[in-house]
């Protein structure tokens, strides 16, 4: 003891007490998915406050020379069956006073750990130097940076007094309601009954996505009388504020400072009643933190779980599916295995990775690949009880999955969409995450996974001069439409819109299981891409007027990995957006063959350049057409004469996607002759011009593009594509 205390205040110089503003990561390893639950725990560098576990505090001491660590172990509690629950005084989770979550409380142990030798000092003690503990008290009390990157609580809002409750009708009808022996007055349910204030009918609630609950009798008995208020019964007490009071019209729980009278309507005694059901809003909050996830949420049915390398789950951040959705994919490619998993341990990176390898993508890909590729973390959850040692296993094996935290900050802090806790477009995460990942790669292109999903696309335009002009771009997805026309199955669908028609007529609804839905071949649907298309007030260089002339587009390279988005948003009659319930049909093989693209042919003339002069004196002015149909949406006129204008008039479904990405571009509202005076005055960031090119745009391209908006890079991309 009096040796290790010695060896402690030697290295006593490589010891800080954390400021305020320090970071400190305690609940996971910085470059692999440890936790103090682990067997090994987690060791926290007492001088960076860095994390890690067990076979990874080696390499921290290697590389820095810090020595001393609090190592926190935490064990799992040994809890009995007949543990009491203890009773919700607040509605949240995650904060004292919530609801219990009835997850396994574990035992947490402290101690001064000094490497190479793994010396060990308990923690607390008062023999430990008086910096040490300062050190590690303050260590301790500090919130984890792992907790300020996310969303730990979930409080509901403070319910709010209904319209309808102060001016109730209730109707004399001689309804008595005994104080039990509730039963649904339409059919046999005795749970989750409800009952309407205004004429005592007991009912019972709706049923669930899974068919569990009730059978909608009191809801539809709101449809057919309009009567507004119902409390469910089992939530009355003597404390009225706890009753769970529905608005129908208002479509929420609400509160209803007269209840008491209300339910005295009826003879009913509140203050002997017991407690029997949950409300609304505690159900919503137990059945998001208790769902079984290992069932497919469609069907709801059983699926056999699997482990190993390859089937590793990630943990649900908060809206973040559309980010786990996008890396199981993009780590099932080869590309991605090989660079980040195959040809790449984590010391190597970490040896190659900054002070601070929580904000390095390389090392954070790295720490995730290995966490979904390698199976470490891919074992039911029973095993890691028998590992353990705890007595009571539980019966169901489940895996637990791992955190994408760290991955997730650092891909996301220079993005203000994703850096969020909203839910997020994948399709537009997964451009943002090729955009870094090319980024990090530029020194050494042959490393570049991204380069994979890399294809050219080049687009053939002839005008009725005969001549022709070729534009070339690179893109990482192939966007498609879906041509509804040609429908393997219109018999079907014909029938199923004559059923519908029938039922509506007949004011019922048309069952899921009777739902008939469009099938398009992706056949189709690539076809579509490469048919010609029309393009209206297309300027001609060869006849120095505006004509209309025809585009066909094709593929001047192949990726590895062709992604495909299809374009399931369409505009209908009065250009409302609607989204398509559509199935695509997959063949096993896709041949694209037919979409290579052919390039200038002989005895083709290439349309001429534009001459400067001409470029003035034609200016493209926004077509008035695409203009009024905009602003009859809503939009402010100058956005719409803009829209219009960057997408070359080609049609309002253009138009209004340029717009829709361009909103809150900083010069919106800026008048368009200010864009198009003194070019040559506007800054053009070189960096911005490099990344750019690097994409495959010419740099006159890229140049023009950067002075006619001040938007982000990936913008610059989609305001080019569209």
């Amino acid at each position: 003891m009096s040796n290790a205390m010695e060896l402690l205040r030697l290295n006593l110089s490589r010891v800080r007490i954390p400021e305020p503003t320090n970071r400190i990561y305690k609940q996971e390893c910085c470059i692999s998915f440890e936790t103090p639950k682990s067997e090994g725990g987690l060791f926290i560098d007492m001088n960076t406050f860095l994390a890690f576990g067990k076979d990874c505090v080696g390499w921290n001491y290697e590389k820095t020379g810090n020595p001393v660590y609090l190592h926190i172990k935490q064990i799992k509690k040994q809890v009995g069956e007949d543990r009491p629950l203890k009773k919700p005084t607040l509605l949240a989770i995650g904060v004292d006073g919530g609801f219990d979550t009835h997850e396994p409380e574990f035992e947490e142990t402290h101690n001064i750990v000094i490497l190479p030798d793994y010396v060990t000092l308990p923690f607390p003690s008062v023999e430990l130097p008086e910096k040490v503990r300062l050190a590690v008290d303050a260590v301790l009390m500090a919130e984890g940076a792992e907790r300020k990157e996310q969303i730990t609580a979930w409080t509901a809002d403070k319910k709010q007094i209904s319209q309808y409750a102060m001016n109730l009708e209730q109707i004399k009808n001689g309804v008595t309601v005994p104080p039990s022996g509730w039963k649904c007055s339409k059919c046999d349910k005795t749970e989750n009954l409800w009952l309407n204030l205004t004429d005592g009918m007991i009912l019972c609630g709706r049923r669930n996505w899974d068919g569990t609950g009730g059978n909608n009798h009191a809801i539809e008995h709101y449809k057919e009388t309009g009567y507004p208020l119902a409390v469910k019964l089992g939530t009355i007490t003597a404390d009225l504020e706890g009753a769970d009071v529905f608005s129908y019209p208002e479509d929420e729980s609400i509160e209803d400072p007269l209840l008491a009278q209300h339910l005295g309507f009826f003879g009913i005694d509140f203050s002997s009643l017991q407690k029997t059901e949950m409300t609304t809003a505690e159900r919503e909050l137990d059945q998001n933190t208790n769902f079984d996830w290992n069932r497919i949420q469609e069907s709801g049915k059983e699926v056999e779980p699997l482990y190993g390398p390859g089937y590793t789950g990630l943990i649900n951040l908060g809206n973040s599916c559309y980010m786990a959705s996008t890396m199981q994919v993009v780590f099932s490619t080869r590309s991605f295995c090989a660079r980040y998993y195959l040809n790449q341990d984590l010391r190597k990176a970490f040896e190659t990775a900054p002070a601070d390898p929580t904000v390095d993508l390389n090392m954070q890909l790295t720490k995730l690949a290995h966490g979904l590729l390698s199976g470490r973390y891919s074992i039911p959850a029973i095993q890691k009880d028998d590992i353990a040692n705890d007595a009571t296993s539980i019966s169901k094996a489940k895996q637990e999955g791992i955190p994408p935290r760290m991955f997730k900050a650092v891909i996301a802090a220079s993005h203000p969409e994703f850096s969020t806790m909203r839910q997020q477009d994948a399709l537009e995460f997964f451009l943002h995450f090729l955009e870094q990942v090319e980024r990090v790669n530029a020194g050494n292109p042959a490393l570049d996974p991204s380069q994979s999903f890399k294809f050219g696309i080049e687009e053939r335009i002839s005008c009725p001069s005969g001549k022709v002009a070729y534009n070339r771009r690179v893109d990482y997805i192939l966007s498609l439409n879906i041509p509804l026309e040609q429908a393997t199955n219109k018999e079907q669908l014909e029938a199923f819109a004559k059923l519908k028609e029938e039922k509506t007529s007949e004011g019922k609804e048309v069952s899921s299981d009777e739902i008939v839905r469009p099938r398009v071949p992706l056949v189709a649907c690539l076809a579509n891409y490469s048919a010609p298309e029309e393009v209206h007030d297309f300027y001609s260089t060869a006849l120095k007027a505006k004509t209309t002339a025809i585009k066909t587009a094709g593929l001047i390279s192949f990726p590895d990995y062709l992604v495909l988005h299809m374009r399931k948003f369409v505009m209908e009659a009065g250009w409302v957006p609607k989204k398509l319930d559509v199935y695509i049909d997959v063949p096993n093989i896709i041949d694209i063959s037919h979409m290579r693209s052919k390039g200038l042919q002989p005895g083709e003339e290439l349309l001429p350049d534009a001459v400067a002069e001409d470029e003035g004196s034609q200016r493209l002015m926004a077509n008035e057409d695409i203009v009024c149909q905009l602003v009859s949406m809503g939009f402010n006129q100058l956005h719409c004469q803009k829209a219009a204008i960057n997408t070359s008039n080609v049609g309002v479904e253009e138009a209004m996607n340029w717009l829709l990405s361009h909103m809150d571009d900083p010069d919106i509202d800026a008048p368009i002759s200010q864009g198009s005076k003194n070019d040559d005055d506007i800054f053009v960031d070189a960096s911005k011009v490099d990344t750019l090119l690097s994409f495959g745009f010419q740099e006159e391209i890229a140049r023009k593009a950067l002075k006619a908006s001040v938007i982000r890079h990936y913008h610059l991309i989609l305001w080019w594509r569209y």
